[in-house]
């Protein structure tokens, strides 16, 4: 059959989620339309041009455990500008400007971390210890278990013998970064996931890729390009106000439009998917708005010339959490291009401008002495006030599964009970999973069709 003579999936969402849903069905031959309601697919993956840059509106990495997502990059064709190290490493800058590193060995699991925990003089001998101590004790956990979603990892921490050296210098250097969360609002169960994952499970988890591209052109137009070619319909500019079951088959209506489907993945925020979904579908709106939303800021500064040569750094005791170094992948012919990123950011999110550049430019001269004589060509900030959901104690209760009661309706988001936090790599398999439930529905309703026959 003809990909043009079959069954219509609408994927609802032009995001990450919505994008990997998409691409994954037209590499499988579907009949795909995918509607995004703004002017630009992405969703909070995108970027934009400034001064002759091309930026992306926040800093993102990926680590090699990242597996779908570095699949799908690769089937896009740009795979190779992900750019992961060939073992982990993460400079730190501590008090005072003292330098230290975390770094893996080849030696298996958990033993690869061994070395960097012993010389990571950051922290005391005996705290070393403690978190030696602890890291043992989170390889014993399932974060398959309900019940461990039910506590904070802060309050984990403090009965097994962590203290606050050993939560600053470490566990919510990570926590932060991967959940969006300081230990003492992340969910243990999430907080599980990550570590035991990301670090103590297997030896190679944790290498880290720093994206060579803007991310437009690491994902974005790549998935819009992969799908034209395979007669994929891609409407811009196209809201969906609600989707309607009718005799196993679907009408969407938009603002100004209706549209029919056989199948439907709704990629869209929680709380747009709840107002665009029946109530068949049991996304009870006061539910999914329990999730909650945490922000993260960027600070964006480009300096007249070079002032590290770093390519990025993790910074301790200080507003400033990661620096990268984005010169060459904005495409900037001169001046070295920093972004120093913050998660976590509900103090800031509302801070004006003015007072962003009187403290972090005052902390990166500190942390990088040539930038105190070096003139700033332009200083921006950017801000994502739902970057993640709040990825606290409870949330796995919260998230939806992909399927819906309602046969064909299917969901997908990062914010979906992917068992993954809201990174780039939740978001990617909550799309191929979409995808394949998709994928079963159509098979179904075919076989049904032939019996009938």
């Amino acid at each position: 059959m003809n990909s043009m003579d079959g069954p219509r999936v609408v994927v609802i969402g032009g995001g990450l989620a919505g994008l990997s849903a998409a691409c994954e069905l037209a590499g499988r031959g579907v009949r795909v339309t995918l509607l995004e309601a703004r002017n630009r697919c992405g969703g909070a993956t995108f970027s934009f041009s400034r001064g002759g840059m091309r930026v992306d509106n926040g800093q993102h990495v990926l680590l090699r455990c990242y597996e779908q997502y570095r699949r799908f990059v690769n089937t896009l064709g740009s795979g190779d500008s992900v750019g992961i190290q060939r073992r982990f490493t993460m400079p730190l800058i501590g008090e005072r400007g003292h330098r230290a590193s975390l770094r893996r060995t080849a030696a298996p699991a958990p033993f690869h971390l061994a070395t960097t925990l012993a010389t990571y003089d950051v922290l005391s001998v005996v705290d070393r210890m403690r978190v030696a101590a602890g890291a043992l004790a989170i390889r014993t956990l399932d974060p398959q278990d309900p019940e461990l979603d039910d506590i904070s990892f802060g309050t984990w921490l403090g009965r097994h013998g962590q203290n606050n050296a050993t939560i600053a210098a470490l566990w919510n250097l990570i926590t932060v970064a991967a959940l969006n969360s300081d230990v003492d609002h992340a969910s243990l169960a999430l907080a599980t996931k990550v570590f035991r994952t990301g670090l103590l499970d297997s030896t190679d988890a944790a290498d880290i890729g720093v994206p060579e591209r803007p991310l437009d052109a690491l994902h974005v137009q790549p998935a819009l390009d992969f799908l034209a070619t395979r007669g994929a319909d891609i409407q811009h500019n196209s809201t969906v106000r609600s989707v309607i079951p009718e005799n196993g088959s679907f009408t969407l209506r938009l603002d100004d439009a209706e549209l029919s489907a056989d199948s439907v993945v709704v990629a869209v925020p929680p709380d747009t998917a709840a107002a665009m979904c029946p109530t068949a579908a049991g996304l009870a709106p006061q539910r999914l708005r329990s999730l909650g939303a945490a922000p993260i800021v960027n600070v964006h500064v480009v300096f007249e010339r070079p002032v590290t040569d770093t390519r990025f750094v993790a910074v301790l005791s200080s507003p400033v959490q990661f620096v990268f170094d984005r010169t060459a992948p904005a495409g900037l012919g001169h001046g070295q291009y920093l972004t120093v990123s913050v998660s976590a950011a509900q103090q800031w999110i509302d801070v004006p401008t003015s007072r962003f550049r009187a403290v972090f430019l005052s902390e990166l001269a500190r942390l990088f002495p040539a930038a105190a004589g070096t003139a700033v060509l332009d200083f921006f900030v950017t801000r994502e006030r739902r970057a993640t959901f709040q990825q606290g104690p409870g949330t796995r209760s919260l998230r939806p599964p992909t399927t819906t009661p309602v046969p064909g309706l299917v969901l997908a988001g990062a914010w979906t009970d992917t068992g993954w936090p809201d990174t780039m790599e939740g978001a990617v398999r909550s799309g191929n999973d979409a995808a394949g439930v998709v994928g079963e529905h159509l098979a179904r309703r075919e076989d049904t069709r032939e019996v009938a026959r």
